[in-house]
């Protein structure tokens, strides 16, 4: 459980470290840039131990990487609708069910 919490923190760094300046396109680029380092230091300062925990409690590498894909969609989708303000459409929908069936695969023995 704290893989996908720390996990679930690290892509809100990264969501605002990434996405989070198309808000103020009036900043200079150069600004950006640095301002979006500065916010995913700390994403890395929960990434890397999610990954350590996760890979201690029995998770491969490819189950991890599937587990932090669907929490940044997720992340993301929530970001997108309240602070970008972009609609979430069906076909967005129907996509995410199409990931969670690879979610699915990627667990099953």
């Amino acid at each position: 459980m704290r893989t996908v919490i720390f996990l679930t923190i690290s892509n809100t760094f990264m969501t605002f470290a990434w996405y989070g300046h198309l808000k103020h396109q009036d900043v200079a680029l150069w600004k950006v840039i640095l301002i979006s380092w500065g916010i995913a230091f700390f994403e890395y300062c929960f990434m890397v131990p999610a990954n350590r925990f996760g890979a201690m409690e029995g998770f491969s590498g490819f189950q991890l990487k599937t587990i932090q894909e669907v929490i940044t969609l997720v992340v993301f989708s929530v970001f997108a609708v309240f602070f970008l303000k972009e609609p979430l459409r069906w076909n967005y929908l129907i996509s995410f069910v199409f990931l969670i069936g690879a979610v699915y695969f990627m667990f099953k023995k």
